[in-house]
């Protein structure tokens, strides 16, 4: 070998040991960025079973719009059946928090099934985000730094609703719906709002979860002639509930409102007993913004179906995720700032662009919806910035 090959041959096997000293300091540092564990508690089987496939659709299609990453990590999940029973909750949530060692929990729809996965989530601080359940004490007696929801509190639309029944001029209503917990909130969020605007809640008829048999009830309505009534239902209670009052013949002189679950993927069942029903969520079919058109697109050429409230709630529940990280650049044990950030952040949402409070529940509009075919279609906004009052949370 001449010189001049020695040379080349020295500068070669130098660039080859730089190389590898370059790859071997960067081992340990793509070692130290595993993927983020997503534990995703949702129901599979049973009645409530096609919300939970629309909340794990809206949340993966966030992520896939970010390149599958969020702040620049790989996200891994990890599935769990809910089964929507309480009496196995602590067990399910479990096998994430112990089994799975997952850093997120994402869940649930049911309210009983997710208040006990807050106290599994404050007992192991691991970071919970509720995409539906509604329970009152997630964001009140159960609130705490590591929780937060993309959903509504149970009083939002039951507080939006008799706001919207004030304004309509009823003076004396009654209320209808199951005797269980989400019933019970909303109810008391309608009653606090319509008597703060003048009218009067002349009785409160609950019949047993998941009962339908309302007839001695309508007959009661009926004697009682309010100006009004508001109800509590959602899913197939809702259908028969609607149908059996217009065949009462009570919706040509008692007009009904409810909060919109009470039409929320019902209307085709209900047929014409719901058409220009008024309800109040914090999302309409239609609304007109650039932001919800884009998203109701993506949706549609990925799942090759219509988005729903569900769908936004978990596309959201991904995006306030996505904030905490990257406020600490993906470093997912800078737990405190991350939170904070979580709780600072403003919300591109479909629904609107909206907040969290200090007990980490949306701050949102909160729209009235009237039911045309089968779309609730955006009317007007019942109540601007709607904040639940997070009664009995101590942070």
């Amino acid at each position: 070998m001449n010189a001049l090959s020695f040379a080349k041959a020295l500068v070669a096997l130098s660039a080859g040991l730089a190389a590898a000293g370059a790859a071997q300091a960067q081992a340990p540092a793509a070692a130290a960025q595993p993927p983020i564990k997503v534990g995703l508690m949702l129901p599979s089987t049973g009645t409530f079973a096609f919300l939970g496939e629309m909340i794990d659709k809206g949340f993966r299609l966030y992520v896939q719009e970010q390149g599958g990453k969020l702040a620049g990590r790989d996200i891994q999940y990890f599935r769990v059946d809910d089964e929507s029973d309480p009496s196995k909750a602590t067990d399910n949530v479990n096998k994430l928090i112990k089994r799975d060692n997952v850093d997120v929990l994402v869940g649930t729809v049911h309210s009983g099934v997710a208040l006990a996965m807050a106290r599994a989530a404050k007992e192991s601080n691991t970071l919970l985000i509720v995409p539906n359940a509604g329970a009152d004490a997630i964001t009140g007696p159960l609130c705490g730094p590591n929780i937060v929801r993309s959903s509504f509190s149970n009083w939002q639309p039951g507080y939006s609703t008799g706001v919207l029944a004030a304004q309509k001029g009823a003076k004396r209503m009654m209320t209808i719906t199951w005797n269980y917990a989400a019933g019970n909130e909303t109810v008391k969020g309608f009653t606090e709002a319509f008597e703060k605007g003048g009218g009067k809640v002349v009785k409160d008829l609950t019949l047993p979860f998941p009962n339908v048999e309302f007839q001695a009830l309508l007959t009661e309505i009926a004697a009682q002639k309010p100006d009004a009534v508001f109800a509590f239902f959602a899913g197939g209670g809702a259908v028969k509930f609607v149908k059996d009052y217009a065949a009462a013949g009570l919706n040509k002189t008692i007009p009904l409102y409810g909060s919109g679950f009470l039409t929320d993927g019902t209307l085709e069942a209900q047929g014409a007993a719901a058409q220009g029903l008024l309800t109040t969520l914090h999302y309409a079919d239609n609304l007109e913004t650039p932001r919800n058109n884009a998203f109701r697109k993506s949706f549609a050429l990925t799942y090759k179906q219509n988005a729903d409230v569900y769908a936004v709630q978990g596309y959201d529940a991904a995006q306030i995720l996505a904030a905490g990280l990257n406020a600490v650049k993906g470093d997912i044990t800078k737990r405190d700032a991350m939170t904070a950030a979580m709780r600072r952040a403003t919300v591109d949402s479909p629904r609107g662009k909206f907040t969290l409070s200090a007990a980490g529940n949306p701050v949102q509009d909160m729209y009235v919806r009237e039911a045309r075919g089968v779309n609730n279609e955006f009317r007007s906004v019942a109540v601007k910035a709607l904040a639940d009052p997070a009664r009995g949370c101590r942070l």
